[in-house]
């Protein structure tokens, strides 16, 4: 127990067979129960996790027949913690990339009931830039960017870490069924934690990399794939939060916003046909295009700061 609260690690896993014996045996002692979820491994990462449960009572192994993604498998060992009442459930990865060093404080905002999810934020501890991969730092930082839009947790960055904790109230509240997943699972669990308006806060960590793990993660293939995840849960967010429970004026200027976008990018097509056909630019629809730009600009930017301002008080 940490601080008269159960703790339960959850840990999906897929392929982990050389990382998960050092997860497993670097687990601090005052964790409750190690919940693994071996996604359909082709590798003999049960046989490793069986090898280590005689001498580890703590350690349950949960095996997934067909893999559902790392989502899933949180899903997974998330509904575990909720049935057996768990009073806290933390994540780590498999491959050992999660340091048990920084667990404490990624449980004490919830063991104090402080936040109601904490979850780590390698990006601004002045190392993320030089120890992260480029390309995985620059596509971290772009969906954390729309993730903040999307998810009305401003404060929040790296949105895409899966070192996480979760209270007990959060684990009953949310529907683990529905989750996305995949690799856009942490973003999917940020916008339903707001719609629910729960408590959320960033805890500085350092990044941990080259310690033997491999990534099956193609950056480009999932920036896209998360970005149009995005897109469709900004747009269950506003109706879920601002229209269906508790309606807000922001959704008047959001939607005036995406109209004048649409109207600017017919000036900008019509501007750039003439331009091409007659060799000038007509001054009535130069004038049309810089109106309807700057005032659906203004649109976006000011439901952005109602957004942020509504959310203030779930900003830990």
């Amino acid at each position: 127990m940490f601080k008269n609260k159960t703790v339960c690690v959850v840990v999906p896993c897929h392929n982990e067979e050389t990382q998960i014996g050092k997860v497993i045996t670097t687990m601090p002692d005052y964790v409750d129960n190690i919940i693994i979820v071996n996604d359909a491994s082709q590798d003999k990462t049960s046989d490793v996790v069986r090898s280590y449960q005689a001498n580890h009572p703590r350690v349950t192994l949960i095996e997934h027949e067909q893999n559902q993604g790392v989502g899933g498998a949180i899903a997974t060992g998330y509904k575990w913690a909720r049935d057996n009442e768990v009073d806290v459930a933390v994540v780590m990865a498999g491959d050992g990339q999660m340091d048990p060093v920084d667990l404490p404080a990624i449980l004490e905002p919830v063991v104090t009931g402080e936040a109601d999810y904490s979850k780590a934020n390698r990006l601004t501890t002045g190392e993320s830039y030089k120890n992260i991969p480029k390309v995985r730092y620059f596509g971290n930082s772009a969906l954390t960017l729309l993730t903040k839009i999307v998810s009305g947790y401003w404060h929040v960055t790296d949105s895409q870490t899966g070192y996480t904790a979760i209270n007990k109230e959060a684990l009953h509240t949310i529907d683990w069924d529905n989750m996305y997943k995949r690799y856009g699972q942490p973003n999917d669990l940020l916008v339903r934690l707001n719609v629910y308006n729960f408590k959320v806060k960033d805890v500085k960590t350092h990044p941990v990399y080259n310690v033997g793990e491999y990534s099956g993660i193609k950056v480009r293939k999932v920036i896209f794939s998360i970005g149009w995840l995005l897109v469709k849960l900004f747009f269950w967010r506003m109706k879920e939060k601002y229209i269906i429970r508790d309606f807000h004026p922001l959704v008047f200027f959001y939607v005036l916003g995406l109209l004048l976008a649409v109207v600017s990018l017919g000036f900008g097509v019509d501007l750039i046909f003439r331009w091409i056909k007659d060799g000038y630019v007509p001054q009535m629809t130069a004038l049309a295009l810089m109106f309807t730009t700057i005032t659906g600009l203004q649109s976006g930017f000011f439901a952005m700061w109602m957004d942020s301002d509504y959310n203030r008080d779930l900003q830990r």
